[in-house]
This record gives structure tokens, sequence and C-alpha cells, in this order.
């Protein structure tokens, strides 16, 4: 056999280090099957409606999960629908309309581009939204509100609250 030059031997070791590991797919497989259960665990049917830091809810004992409805946000201040201003407090009580016309026009236009919560089996039942209010918001507005709604065949309304734990006295 012939003798391999230094340059040969050299190139030879070169290529033993540039050479790759396999990759282990069966690691690679337990890290991706511990990840989907993680997913499935974690998104789970656990509905919670966004927080908004302006607007403090008032608390309530319910048992039943929000749905994942068209949130009418009302904060101090102003009136959002899925966080799009349509209407100031002020301007809206001030104002001699029934309606909010501002919300009446969004809902329009949220209903021609959006299905969340369509309506539910029988003959009168509307769609549903859910009204995240502050807890100091005034009758008068939550009256123009509901009538607004109405107005675009949204009746089953949902007003949002904190929930309280529910405690052991009945009193």
């Amino acid at each position: 056999m012939m003798a391999m030059s230094k340059r040969a031997r050299r190139m030879e070791r070169h290529h033993e280090q540039r050479k790759r590991p396999a990759i282990n797919l069966v690691s690679l497989m337990d890290i991706f099957t511990i990840l989907v259960f993680f997913l499935l665990v974690s998104s789970s049917n656990v509905q919670q409606l966004p927080n908004k830091k302006d607007i403090r809810l008032p608390t309530s004992v319910t048992t039943k999960a929000p749905q994942e409805t068209l949130i009418i946000y009302v904060t101090r201040d102003r009136i959002l629908l899925q966080g799009r201003e349509v209407g100031t407090i002020t301007d809206e009580i001030n104002s001699p309309d029934i309606l909010i016309n501002g919300l009446v026009k969004e809902l329009k236009f949220q209903d021609s581009n959006t299905r969340l919560v369509s309506t539910v089996a029988g003959e009168n039942a509307g769609k549903a939204i859910t009204v995240m209010g502050d807890e100091m918001i005034s009758y008068e507005l939550i009256r123009k509100i509901l009538a607004s709604c109405r107005e675009v065949d949204y009746t089953r309304i949902a007003f949002a609250s904190l929930q309280k734990t529910k405690s052991g006295d009945d009193s």
C-alpha cells in the first residue's frame, strides 16, 4: 500500500472533523410531543374578557362562562366597540337622541364583516354582545347603549363583571 502524503492525511483529518452527527429524532419527537400536550392543556375552553385598565368592572357571582362576542367598552370618557371609538360619554349624555349613532353604524359594519356568535336556534333570538362598562357609568348612558344594540338586532346582551368567589354564608 502506498504511504499517504502529509497533505492527504491533513485533508482526511479535516474532513473527519467536518462530518456532522446525525440528528437524534427520538429526542426531537419527545420535545414536540411535550409541546403539543402543553398547548392542548393550556388552550382549554377557558375564555376571559380582555382587560382594560381604565374600566373598573362591577363584581358578581356567576357560574356561566363568557361567550366570545362583540364587546362594547365603556370607559369613563369614551365608548368603544372592539377597540374602535364610537363616541364620547359627554357627547352622548348631552345628546337628545335615544340612539348612539356611531355605535349603531359600527355595529352594522361589524355585523356585515364578522360572525362571532350568531343567533341561537329560535324564532326571535337576536345576536349576542357584551357590554364591558365602568361601574360608575350612568343609567341614561346604559339605556342609550341598549337601545342602540336593539336597533341592530343585538338583543342577547351580557354585562361583564369581575367574578367573585362564592362564600359559605348565603345571607
